[in-house]
């Protein structure tokens, strides 16, 4: 069942720069979890802005869980069914006590005080960070920082989340934990996740990558399917995951392998069998 519907949108920004997005189509289903590649400019951080009301189609509709974004009277809704965590969580965090940046939405939404705490607390633990609850969040590191912002939204109780590149300023270790919570999120959780990246290893988790170029689709499948595609993504600036390129490599100096290998264990498994022959 799809809980995400883009039928055939088109958007632009200005009329002079060109539409980002045109004759464009998407389906995402319920409880899975897409990661969304392309070049800066293909239209992916577009498109997560389109996916809970923040920008509007010109044409086409975009369905959430089936009521329109284009809906006025429901945007409300919308938006408490997605949510989106965006690249800094500078641009999130709004209080000077973290429990009261991540309280900030259910009181948004008028819910009882008992309520609120449940929430705030849940959210908290669900991102590992229950002891920073009194701490002043300009305080933390960027890795702590978009686990509040995460908290923040989870707070809301959205059915989906909407990740535009939210390790993209971190270091390796904040990039890890992040990770960790949004596998978490949607394995443990349910939480439908829309990844956008420009990392390999992170989109590689997903069930399904979408690569975009030019405001349109040019290769969707599986992670194992997609990345196979080595010539396709870097025709568009894009890389693959170092075990795809390593395997495409000695398939080019002649010695065969079986499809789909992206993870470093099933890479080191088939050159060692590969030895052995």
């Amino acid at each position: 069942m799809s809980y995400i519907e883009v039928e055939n949108i088109e958007f632009s920004y200005d009329d002079e720069e060109g539409k980002i997005l045109e004759n464009f189509s998407l389906n995402i289903e319920k409880g899975s979890f897409v990661a969304i590649l392309g070049h800066n400019g293909s239209g992916k951080s577009t498109l997560a802005k389109l996916f809970n009301g923040l920008n509007i189609p010109q044409k086409g509709k975009i369905l959430i869980d089936g009521i329109d974004t284009a809906d006025e009277e429901k945007m409300l809704e919308i938006r408490n069914k997605v949510g989106l965590v965006f690249q800094n969580p500078d641009n999130q965090i709004v209080a000077t006590i973290v429990e009261e940046d991540v309280a900030f939405g259910p009181e948004n939404l008028g819910l009882p005080r008992k309520e609120i705490r449940k929430r705030v607390d849940n959210a908290l633990e669900s991102v590992g960070m229950s002891e920073y609850v009194r701490h002043e969040p300009h305080r933390l590191s960027g890795g702590q920082k978009q686990r509040i912002a995460i908290a923040g939204i989870l707070a809301m109780e959205p059915e989906c989340i909407v990740f535009d590149e939210p390790t993209a300023m971190l270091d390796p270790r904040g990039r890890k934990d992040v990770m960790t919570i949004i596998g978490k999120l949607n394995k443990e959780m349910g939480k439908t996740v829309v990844l956008i990246t420009h990392y390999m290893d992170e989109a590689s988790k997903a069930d399904r990558v979408v690569v975009m170029d030019s405001g349109k689709i040019i290769a969707d499948g599986t992670p194992e399917k997609v990345f196979d595609e080595v010539e396709l993504l870097k025709s568009v600036g894009l890389d693959v995951p170092q075990p795809s390129e390593l395997i495409y490599k000695l398939k080019k100096a002649g010695i065969a392998f079986d499809e789909g290998i992206i993870h470093a264990d099933d890479c080191v498994k088939a050159i060692s069998d590969a030895l052995e022959v």
